[in-house]
């Protein structure tokens, strides 16, 4: 059911934004277990499909490119991740939320069209 739930909502944010110009994720090439390896598969698998069918670019961002870009240090943890949204003027909820803030800014940054280019 959680990949059903997933495709849903992608469709949801689509449809509340009017339309996505691109999708950027992150790219995770290490996991803790085979369980984790298995969901991140199935949400890769789903998000990419979905994005083909709805004919939206996509790309994956390695961890170390977002963490370096937020912080200037790719191996930056959590608590790093959370002040760094903070200074860019975010109240990030959680890492999880402040991860998806840097890959916003880093996709604004260089590939669309932000401040940086």
């Amino acid at each position: 059911m959680r990949f059903l739930r997933f495709k849903q909502w992608l469709t949801e944010v689509k449809q509340m934004a009017g339309g996505l110009d691109a999708v950027f994720i992150e790219e995770v090439r290490r996991h803790a277990g085979v369980d984790a390896a298995h969901v991140y598969g199935g949400f890769l698998a789903h998000v990419t499909a979905w994005c083909e069918h709805h004919a939206i670019p996509y790309e994956a961002v390695p961890v170390g490119t977002i963490k370096r870009h937020a912080t200037g240090k790719g191996n930056a943890n959590k608590e790093a991740m959370i002040e760094a949204a903070r200074k860019r003027g975010f109240a990030p909820a959680d890492d999880n939320e402040a991860d998806a803030l840097a890959i916003l800014d880093w996709a604004m940054a260089n590939r669309g069209g932000g401040s940086d280019q």
